[in-house]
């Protein structure tokens, strides 16, 4: 531990307490989420008119790819956090988004674009998981709900702006290079913050760990960390399996929506538009999730989100016109906004400070590795069957999903106690 890590007298955990240095991290996701929202309505038709690509799978490409890098990324942001402080995770993974806009402003060819987004998965993999980790441990244990609303509101609600600024961009003035100007703002703007104006975090999860009944705890082993989060806990890994499937239809819904749209006749503004819906409901709706997952507990938010977020997706594949396309992306929108700060916020209640950053790390490669997945699967199916059958195919994982939860986990945050229970430091 650092000396700026250390434990003073006037360290205190609490979203208020912390105030500044919580917004601050609040702003930067919200350039981390735009960074991401860059892609979000028109590589797709990128692929398709620009480099010709036809094959379902080789459009979703990037998505694999993004998801198999942020996902192993998410796995070592939570153990360098642990390990050489938060801060200088994040300032990494800004410095690794710098070239980003440029590759997809000037990319001559698709593997271009496939390296661009292996950059940009390192750099969400930590950028992201370094901002979730920060707000937990300055939120403490009452709190986490609010804490990871805010933090996925800000996100998200950047992600559709993004995806709503570059579809309108680039339906006035093409699909390259204007677009992607924003990109070099966002990044910009998100390393400058975070070197100037963020402060380590990591003293804070020692001082509530120092202040819990757990005090004095070992740092288990990370196989330890691994096994108890994906595997053996059923709390831990119901949590992990949903947030997998919650992007495994995120991947979906990224790279076949789009083309679903289009397929039925939308021009690229209003794809734009219906791309932004889903994520702007999923980032406002959080702000209020979020909190009420702190008040009535974890479990049945996160059972019945993804419910709601195959009902939505069923919608959609059901649906020829935009009314009903936008249905689908309010109710996706909403249950995905019941499931993301919810599981988070279960995660936080269930692993002790000293590996509780570890364990965010694997949850968030588990979850990430949903974008892989659902890239690859949709992919793969689309091209066999049809883009609706893969949509299809979808809603039923996401609805089993949320079954597993609703019977397998256990609540791990009772409204009625001020204290959630820790787990016990594996061995």
């Amino acid at each position: 531990m650092t000396d700026k890590d250390a434990v003073g007298p006037a360290l205190r955990l609490g979203i208020i307490a912390n105030l500044p240095q919580f917004s601050l991290l609040v702003v930067i996701n919200a350039f981390v989420g735009a960074m991401v929202g860059l892609e979000r309505a028109i590589l797709p038709a990128l692929a398709e008119r620009e480099f010709h690509l036809a094959a379902r799978a080789a459009i979703l490409s990037f998505i694999i790819v993004f998801g198999i890098v942020k996902a192993a990324t998410n796995y070592f942001a939570g153990r360098f956090s642990d390990r050489f402080g938060r801060k200088a995770v994040l300032v990494a993974g800004w410095l690794i988004a710098v070239p980003v806009p440029f590759l997809l402003m000037a990319a001559p060819s698709w593997n271009w674009v496939l390296f661009a987004n292996v950059l940009l998965g390192l750099s969400q993999g930590l950028t992201w998981s370094t901002t979730v980790i920060m707000k937990i441990d300055l939120a403490g244990p009452d709190r986490r709900g609010l804490a990871m609303g805010l933090n996925e509101f800000s996100g998200y609600l950047a992600v559709a702006g993004a995806a709503w600024a570059t579809g309108y961009v680039a339906t006035r003035f093409g699909l390259r290079p204007q677009p992607f100007y924003l990109g070099v703002v966002f990044a910009a703007v998100g390393l400058v913050l975070s070197v100037a104006f963020v402060r380590e975090t990591r003293g804070h999860a020692t001082h509530e760990a120092a202040a819990g009944k757990h005090a004095g705890a070992e740092m288990p082993s990370q196989r330890a960390v691994f096994l108890r989060t994906s595997f053996t806990d059923r709390n831990l890994s119901s949590v992990t399996q949903a947030g997998l499937v919650n992007n495994l239809n995120d991947g979906m819904a990224w790279g076949l929506l789009p083309l679903f749209f289009a397929a039925a006749g939308l021009n690229l503004s209003q794809i734009g538009m219906l791309a932004a819906l889903y994520p702007a409901v999923w980032g406002i709706a959080q702000l209020v999730t979020g909190t009420l997952s702190d008040r009535v507990g974890r479990k049945w938010f996160i059972a019945f989100g993804m419910w709601l977020q195959a009902a939505g997706i069923a919608v959609t594949a059901t649906s020829s016109a935009v009314g009903g396309f936008a249905l689908g992306a309010v109710l996706l929108g909403l249950g995905t906004a019941m499931v993301y700060p919810t599981l988070l916020a279960a995660i936080g209640d269930v692993a002790h400070p000293s590996w509780r950053a570890s364990a965010v790390g694997v949850y968030r490669l588990w979850r990430d590795l949903g974008y892989a997945v659902g890239g690859f699967v949709s992919g793969i199916v689309a091209d066999a069957l049809g883009l609706r059958a893969a949509i299809v195919l979808v809603a039923i994982m996401t609805f089993v999903s949320g079954t597993v939860v609703a019977v397998r986990m256990r609540e791990t945050h009772a409204p009625a106690r001020r204290e959630p229970a820790l787990s016990r430091v594996p061995t």
